[in-house]
């Protein structure tokens, strides 16, 4: 079905259980469109911006998401365990029922103290599902096409903030017509557990990793898994499906010779297991400042201040009525494309290039905004506060097609498949520790100190660009198998860039398979029973 796509089955398998995706995204998100309802303030007691008290408002926005983060670092670390010993396929399942409780326990809160925990226990699905479904996506899909299928993870996230802030958009005219309904906050947070319970309906036909059923011995299972998902057209013996399945096994056999069990803190034991880690913590905190959810660099380049608190951003701008919403629903759509960019070309121009040009754009992006909004925040100028808009947009440009769905494509990427939950789990908690930190002084930060808070973000942001460049190594085109060479582990055989010696010992695993298949349909047929090759 051409380079990106081996099969029109994977493909679905990628997409589907993305919807666990959306709804991770669109509860991350929904609290930035949450607080420009103003029934929201009404139900819970609070000061609106500009009303005495608010001060107090400000704060207890900051812990909303701060709950929601800490339950979502508990989530990521329970699948450290979850993904390896109950399987990839039921973590995620799981996860969808804790955030469709969560969901509903936000939209039936009745005070302050209700919607914290009901925030904090949505969050704890969050975490299993954003931490799990990339990594799953990963390993049900080809080496060629990697890229790609994780960036679907991306797509579906883009989908899901789109989902929120139009729906919060939608809902604020219910308000602005004199209603007092509570529908316009309470039906939003509802809504994150529809896709959840999508994607956990369905799921029992989702296959399990191959990887992980090979972790626990279940081979058989594992090679019919991996044709099928592999399957390409015009092989007719699955030939280069079999060549990636001898490579699992030859890696498993050559690591479970080296070390028979894995330790609970096996991602810290080995130089090699250090570096990733450290790389994938150092990703996050790029990604505070913009979105809820990426590692330490990732959080602190502001994105997640930006979809959560861009209202009250456009506010401070001198903004008002519904107009600060549909800014922020029009610059959370621009991240659909970005996505979609990211998907068709990283695994043609690799992923540090992506992540290079993405930093230093968003570098760019927040000295602009800062810069703008110390002239112009408060001013009776209007056109200078109408021009502190552009860089928040030029930001998600960048964002989204340069960092958006490549964090996660790359954490899901660089750990052995033997701790591959592990380091997914240490990868995300911290990102969510961040956030943790992002949001509950978000809007304290922007209260008191305004415009210079996009200094805290641009500093961490220009020490990302030459980290990217010296120490995250290419992984475009490899196996999961193959990367481990990057790292300065032994690879059993290599997929890409294999010796011809290996390409011999390929050619040999494929000649058995094909000689086997044969002698099962010849001994079928002398049984008179009717042979149907595995699938």
């Amino acid at each position: 079905m051409g380079k990106y796509i081996p099969n029109a089955f994977n493909l679905i398998v990628v997409i589907y259980v993305a919807l666990g995706s959306t709804s991770c995204s669109y509860g991350l998100a929904i609290l930035g469109s949450t607080v420009g309802q103003p029934s929201f303030y009404k139900s819970l007691g609070l000061a609106m911006q500009g009303e005495p008290g608010y001060s107090r408002t400000a704060s207890l926005i900051g812990a909303f998401n701060g709950v929601g983060a800490a339950g979502a670092c508990i989530g990521a670390i329970v699948n450290s365990w979850s993904a390896d010993a109950l399987s990839r396929k039921l973590t995620i399942q799981i996860g969808a029922v804790i955030l469709s409780l969560g969901a509903a326990l936000c939209a039936a809160s009745v005070n302050v103290g209700m919607f914290i925990f009901a925030r904090f226990f949505a969050g704890v699905g969050i975490g299993m599902l954003v931490t799990c479904i990339p990594m799953y996506q990963a390993e049900v899909s080809t080496p060629e096409s990697r890229g790609f299928m994780v960036s679907m993870h991306g797509i579906m996230f883009a989908v899901g903030y789109g989902l929120s802030s139009w729906i919060g958009y939608g809902v604020y005219f219910i308000s602005a017509g004199g209603s007092d309904s509570t529908f316009p906050w309470r039906f939003p947070l509802a809504f994150q557990a529809a896709p959840a319970l999508l994607m956990l309906i369905g799921s029992p036909w989702l296959p399990y990793s191959p990887r992980w059923l090979m972790s626990k011995d279940r081979f058989e299972e594992a090679e019919s898994v991996l044709k099928r998902l592999h399957d390409r057209k015009g092989e007719s013996n699955h030939e280069t499906a079999i060549k990636e399945f001898y490579q699992m096994r030859k890696q498993l056999e050559q690591d479970r010779a080296v070390k028979a069990s894995i330790s609970t803190f096996e991602v810290f034991r080995t130089a090699a297991n250090r570096k990733r880690a450290l790389i994938v913590a150092a990703m996050w905190v790029l990604r505070v400042v913009t979105r809820p959810g990426r590692m330490w660099f990732n959080m602190f380049t502001g994105v997640l201040i930006i979809a959560n608190y861009a209202v009250l951003l456009f506010t401070q701008l001198g903004l008002t009525g519904s107009t600060p919403l549909l800014l922020l629903a029009i610059w959370i759509t621009l991240s659909f494309p970005g996505n979609v960019i990211t998907a068709l070309f990283v695994d043609k121009w690799g992923r540090r290039k992506f992540m290079l040009v993405g930093a230093t754009g968003i570098e760019v992006s927040l000295i602009l905004e800062c810069v703008l909004q110390a002239l112009y925040t408060d001013s009776t100028n209007t056109t200078g506060q109408k021009a502190s808009i552009f860089p928040i947009f030029l930001f998600i440009c960048f964002w989204s097609s340069c960092f958006d769905a490549t964090q996660y494509l790359y954490m899901s990427e660089i750990f052995p498949t033997a701790i591959r939950g592990q380091g997914t789990a240490v990868g995300m908690a911290n990102q969510f520790a961040a956030q943790i930190i992002i949001l509950v002084a978000g809007p304290i930060a922007l209260n008191n100190i305004g415009w210079k808070f996009f200094l805290v973000m641009a500093c961490p942001t220009a020490l990302y660009i030459p980290i990217i460049y010296f120490f995250f190594p290419e992984t475009q085109n490899r196996s999961l198998e193959d990367i481990n060479a990057e790292f300065g582990d032994k690879v059993a055989v290599h997929y890409y860039g294999a010796t011809a010696e290996e390409q011999d010992e390929y050619a040999q695993a494929v000649g058995i398979e094909e000689q086997g298949g044969m002698l099962s349909a010849k001994a079928a047929l002398t049984e008179g029973v009717h042979y149907v090759e595995k699938a």
